[in-house]
């Protein structure tokens, strides 16, 4: 296919795993399974394609017919992030779940805003003024099985992570977590104010 460049999508692949970090929100996955049940990796995966995909081909759309601008989703999406690192940081449920919304774990916070959320979309959105469609498809793609096979392998990786690994591999990527979503809502704030 002509104007398809292997190194374009390598650029794209990269870029969205670093926002997506998967290995980053590694043990709030794993914490999110022991106090949720079984997060299933098929429909996780399947419902993060899914909006990645819309966000590339209907993203500006639809938040434009909602009169919604990409800072102010931006923010939204900071602030899911800013109390889910709270929780990571204070070991304490802030967000209380209830039993029956333990089956849409798949959905919400895994799916969205963790994997597909704010970052994600806003990247995507944003990366569509660099390349093109399919480069940023493959990239999305490439994306979505590495989050498979984590979710897929997340109980192996929850047996060989001892407890105490778990808690300060917890505490510090929650420091990080929180550390984007202050940087993710300030920034954007400023774009909002101006």
């Amino acid at each position: 296919m002509e104007g398809i460049g292997i190194k374009e999508i390598l650029t794209v692949t990269i870029t969205l795993f670093t926002v997506i970090d998967i290995i980053g929100v590694l043990p709030l996955l794993i914490d999110i399974s022991k106090n949720s049940g079984e997060i299933h990796p098929e429909r996780a995966s399947i419902a993060s394609l899914i909006i990645m995909m819309l966000a590339l081909f209907l993203g500006e759309m639809f938040l434009s017919f909602l009169g919604v601008t990409k800072s102010s989703f931006a923010v939204a999406g900071g602030i899911i992030l800013f109390i889910l690192a709270m929780e990571m940081v204070l070991g304490r449920n802030i967000i209380k779940q209830a039993k029956e919304q333990n089956k849409a774990t798949a959905l919400v916070p895994v799916a969205f805003p963790l994997i597909s959320g704010a970052g994600t979309i806003t990247t995507i959105l944003t990366l569509k003024s660099q390349y093109n469609y399919v480069e940023i498809a493959i990239a999305i793609v490439i994306n979505v099985l590495v989050v498979f096979l984590v979710l897929r392998y997340l109980n192996f990786l929850k047996d060989k992570i001892s407890e105490s690994t778990i808690l300060v591999m917890r505490k510090m990527f929650g420091v990080i977590l929180l550390a984007i979503a202050v940087g993710m809502i300030t920034k954007n704030l400023q774009l909002n104010i101006q």
